[in-house]
């Protein structure tokens, strides 16, 4: 097995367990309701953290298309906002620490920076953001004139 795929296997079977320890220490603290409550709570305020910061990275995602400068660090931070998304979605105070975490701008670019300085996303090359030329030859005017046999 591959190392990335033991740290793979090994977040699937630890954050379970991370959850529903954190779960039953806050809930023997302050009670299964309020619980309950608080972990939608965190689904309600990220779902509306998510939809602004969102909106802003594809703002200025489609910005630097229109420059023609490739939107490498927006891709970045629309994925991590998108994998903050669903961690707040998922029940859980640990889930949505991360999630959180990935909802705070400089957190997103100093992680956009790191994987794009260590490599760790493939980029398209530029030349698709490029003015391409036309190799067509040029249209020659003139008259047609059909004669039947």
């Amino acid at each position: 097995m591959r190392s990335v795929q033991k740290i793979m296997l090994g977040i699937f079977v630890a954050v379970p367990f991370i959850e529903m320890y954190l779960l039953i220490q806050v809930g023997g603290i302050i009670g299964v309701f309020p619980t309950i409550m608080l972990v939608m709570l965190t689904a309600v305020i990220g779902a509306g953290l998510l939809r602004y910061q969102g909106f802003s990275t594809w703002q200025r995602l489609q910005s630097n298309l229109a420059q023609g400068i490739m939107p490498a660090y927006e891709l970045i931070e629309g994925l991590l906002l998108l994998l903050g998304g669903l961690l707040l979605l998922t029940p859980g105070f640990f889930t949505d620490a991360l999630g959180f975490a990935c909802m705070i701008p400089a957190v997103r670019q100093k992680v956009a920076r790191y994987a794009i300085e260590h490599h760790l996303f493939s980029v398209i090359d530029g030349s698709a953001f490029q003015s391409s030329k036309k190799t067509a030859p040029d249209a020659l005017e003139g008259e047609f004139k059909r004669e039947d046999n």
